[in-house]
């Protein structure tokens, strides 16, 4: 009876076709809300989950035969890790299956940004010609500031380095480095004081709440551009527009927000959101960073890896 397993986000074959080779049966219920599965949570076995649904007490509480669940990127912030481990249902997620996705997304943002791309493709649409007004300024020989350094911070961080970028990055652990041209830095400061570009790739958690506000914004001594593909609470966008308006943010790139989707923003948010996305030096994309077909596949994969390994134990 519980050998069915759900999935809320998209998986590639190569899990599905795995899990049904295991006499699994899979229920796709990508809108499901949270209390929908709270009614049938005691049907499933196994879980496959993005960022659509919060793995609390409750929600445990209500998944009786769970065994396992398996997360569709990066980040656990929405599993009681702690209580699942007391529960014995085993929690895995695949963080390097869509870090170059996030990278190249990332790396596309900031060109686009440096050399007007996306802002004289509008224009030139509405028959303006600007030439003067549009010229880029290059990357290379520019000082890059990732603030952390897990799997998309560090693939990102690589390609910026093979463009001739100097890298500083800052982390709360010190990671090995392989790539020439990025230096972790110990203190947040080394890069307020010499990055030409900020771009976030943090967990989101208590103590990265609006990692970046008005207050990082004044510590930061060089105009900048700012880029977040992490997670929308981690910046405040009230303080990005701030720093646009003044000029001291040159340009910025959000992939995430702090509310998804925009029309669940209370109106105050709504309207500073629309404001941002009104604003000729900023980007905005509905996030998809680490949603490329590739990054679903290798996803798939991890997970068909680490899930298998953990069945075969049983």
């Amino acid at each position: 009876m519980y050998k069915q397993v759900l999935t809320v986000t998209q998986i590639d074959p190569v899990l599905s076709d795995f899990l049904e080779q295991q006499g699994y049966s899979i229920h796709y219920q990508p809108n499901l809300s949270r209390q929908a599965l709270l009614a049938e949570a005691h049907l499933y076995e196994g879980i496959i989950t993005s960022t659509k649904i919060t793995f609390d007490r409750e929600m445990l509480d209500a998944c009786t035969h769970l065994k396992w669940i398996g997360r569709m990127g990066s980040g656990m912030e929405l599993i009681d890790l702690a209580y699942a481990q007391e529960k014995n249902i085993f929690c895995c997620s695949s963080p390097d299956g869509n870090a170059n996705a996030v990278a190249e997304q990332a790396l596309g943002m900031y060109l686009s940004l440096q050399h007007n791309i996306f802002k004289s493709n509008k224009e030139i649409k509405g028959g303006i010609w600007l030439r003067d007004e549009n010229r880029g300024i290059e990357i290379e020989g520019k000082t890059a500031g990732i603030i952390g350094l897990g799997h998309n911070g560090y693939k990102f961080a690589e390609k910026l380095g093979l463009l001739g970028m100097k890298v500083l990055a800052y982390d709360i652990e010190q990671k090995e480095i392989k790539a020439e041209n990025i230096i972790q830095v110990d203190r947040l400061e080394a890069i307020q004081s010499a990055a030409d570009m900020i771009s976030f790739h943090v967990p989101y958690n208590p103590l990265t709440h609006h990692y970046f506000n008005h207050n990082f914004l004044e510590k930061m001594q060089k105009p900048f551009v700012l880029l977040n593909l992490s997670r929308g609470k981690i910046v405040a966008q009230a303080a990005v527009l701030e720093g646009l308006k003044t000029g001291k943010i040159k340009g910025a790139a959000l992939d995430v927000w702090e509310k998804e989707p925009l029309h669940k923003m209370a109106p105050e948010m709504l309207q500073e959101a629309q404001q941002l996305l009104a604003h000729p030096h900023f980007i905005g994309t509905s996030h998809i960073g680490g949603y490329s077909h590739e990054a679903t596949y290798k996803m798939s994969l991890i997970l068909k890896q680490k899930v298998e390994k953990y069945i075969l134990n049983l």
